[in-house]
């Protein structure tokens, strides 16, 4: 076993602090750097006044890349925070946009969410119904909107007004990296107007109606590796948010369907998001 290093081979600790403040100007000066670039791929892509910015694939890829990456004493929390912080804050520099969150169900998990993944200078936006941020979405040159996404029944089918050619859809589910005792780990959906040059399929959503529930339904979409992840009823039946592998096709869907005898209404595409990632232990 070697020897523990003598006292007199140790740094000083004005050394390490100059250590520490090389390091922390190197890091302000990366940021203004990556500053620098986005000032030229403004220039490039002509973003100033679109949701173009957002890259939900990309930003997936990335923190995996991170949580793969990551090691040392630093906890995880704090690398994904600040990576968020930042590729967020880029992107309204790119495209000005505010998040507009559905507080029904609570403003403070809602709020310390959206600050987690998205910071203090992006507009924070709350709103008491899942139909006022749709709208606002809608209406807008480039927001955002976030729902929970926690499985179970929902204080009705806000996922219906998703449905349409050029209505806003899901984009991401957040967090991407899941983990016990996340400080955000509550789920949501972020929703924005289309972007289909830049979504990812690994999941897709889709609103669908049925005329009832039937037993064997859960077992039937499982077996497709999809899932029902709420269900709400109104006055024409069932409405159900189903989640399904990008790979399993609308007519796989159908024909789960038609084998139980479960009379369909409505089935429509309402966005898509990337694979959940489970931090290694």
């Amino acid at each position: 076993m070697a020897d523990a290093p003598s006292p007199g081979s140790l740094p000083t600790l004005d050394d390490l602090r100059r250590e520490i403040d090389r390091i922390d100007a190197g890091m302000h000066e990366f940021l203004m750097e990556r500053g620098r670039i986005i000032d030229t791929l403004i220039q490039v892509k002509k973003t100033q006044a679109s949701g173009s910015a957002f890259r939900p694939g990309r930003e997936a890829s990335q923190m995996r890349v991170l949580a793969e990456r990551h090691k040392g004493t630093l906890p995880f929390d704090t690398v994904e925070s600040i990576w968020r912080i930042i590729v967020s804050t880029f992107t309204y520099v790119q495209a000005p946009y505010a998040v507009h969150a559905d507080i029904s169900g609570g403003d403070a998990p809602m709020r310390d969410t959206c600050r987690f993944h998205f910071g203090f200078t992006v507009p924070y936006m709350p709103h008491d119904s899942a139909k006022a941020v749709i709208d606002a979405v809608a209406h807008s040159a480039g927001d955002l909107g976030v729902f929970r996404a926690e499985p179970g029944r929902a204080a009705g089918a806000w996922w219906t007004a998703l449905a349409g050619p050029d209505r806003p859809k899901i984009i991401a589910r957040l967090p991407f990296v899941e983990r016990p005792q996340h400080p955000a780990g509550m789920p949501v959906y972020c929703i924005s107007k289309p972007i289909e040059d830049a979504a990812v399929r690994d999941i897709v959503l889709y609103a669908l109606g049925v005329e009832r529930w039937r037993e064997g339904l859960q077992p039937a979409l499982a077996r497709m590796g999809a899932s029902v992840e709420s269900s709400a009823g109104d006055d024409s039946g069932l409405n159900l948010l189903v989640a399904a592998p990008g790979s399993v096709t609308l007519d796989a869907l159908m024909a789960a369907m038609a084998g139980l005898g479960v009379g369909v209404f409505d089935i429509r595409e309402i966005g898509s998001h990337a694979a959940r990632f489970r931090l290694p232990t």
